[in-house]
């Protein structure tokens, strides 16, 4: 079998599968392992699977930067923004992250709620100044602008002075296996930080992250209080992510 077809056949494995194990792959093919991980590595290279040892996982297609992030699933994220937007309640501390769902959660909240929203995402900040009854504080470090969100240890510091109700993370992976992750080193530390401070943490994901995987964990599926998704998304899927014991609300 040529180089290209293996390829190709991982990749529809990982689709068919949601995972890929080199070992299997190599002992069904009769080919050794290292050639089976230089194809691994080299599909990795060029976005197209997040490695992990023994195979692989599917790659996020959420690890753009902003501008291409946000023409990804535009309906599915209005959705998931208005789920988010009624899980915030008057006189609560919320932590909201960075991200075009979070801004669509921003972008949903009534304009006379009263609360307090902590963020490290000066998007965030700014699209909050629309809502005069909302304290707006923000956690300040080094401005990683792929996401337009601080990191940092002055970020994670801040962290610890907070105590919210609800902290609504953003990820750009959600795997039964992996759990959630991101593709930034820096941004998961602050994630962590972040979950750590709220009494619950909910993550609204769109289909791209679901089943998908970065290189740096936040936290288990399990850690969550609540994960919302689209509708639409796959049976097989929704079983999968069910089975480590999340709540997933389904937003429509």
């Amino acid at each position: 079998m040529l180089t290209t077809q293996r390829k190709q056949l991982i990749q529809s494995r990982l689709k068919r599968d949601g995972q890929f194990i080199a070992k299997a792959f190599s002992e069904e093919l009769g080919i050794s392992e290292d050639t089976v991980r230089r194809d691994l590595r080299e599909l990795a290279a060029v976005g197209l699977l997040q490695r992990v040892h023994g195979g692989a996982l599917p790659a996020s297609a959420a690890v753009g930067d902003m501008r291409v992030r946000s023409q990804l699933a535009p309906d599915d994220k209005r959705l998931l923004g208005r789920a988010g937007a009624a899980l915030i309640q008057a006189g609560q501390v919320v932590i909201l992250d960075g991200g075009t769902t979070s801004l669509q959660v921003v972008q949903q909240l009534p304009l006379d709620l009263h609360a307090t929203v902590v963020t490290h995402s000066p998007s965030i900040a700014v699209a909050l100044a629309e809502h005069p009854h909302i304290e707006v504080l923000m956690l300040g470090g080094r401005l990683f602008r792929h996401s337009m969100v601080n990191v940092g240890a002055s970020v994670i510091e801040g962290a610890t002075r907070v105590r919210a109700d609800l902290y609504l993370m953003g990820v750009t992976g959600v795997h039964a296996q992996a759990g959630l992750t991101t593709g930034d080193f820096e941004e998961a530390a602050v994630k962590r930080a972040l979950h750590e401070r709220a009494a619950e943490t909910v993550v609204l994901a769109t289909l791209d992250k679901l089943g998908a995987a970065s290189a740096f964990t936040v936290a288990p599926l399990n850690a969550l209080a609540a994960l919302v998704v689209p509708a639409s998304i796959p049976e097989r899927l929704r079983a999968s992510l069910l089975a480590t014991g999340v709540k997933l609300l389904q937003a429509d």
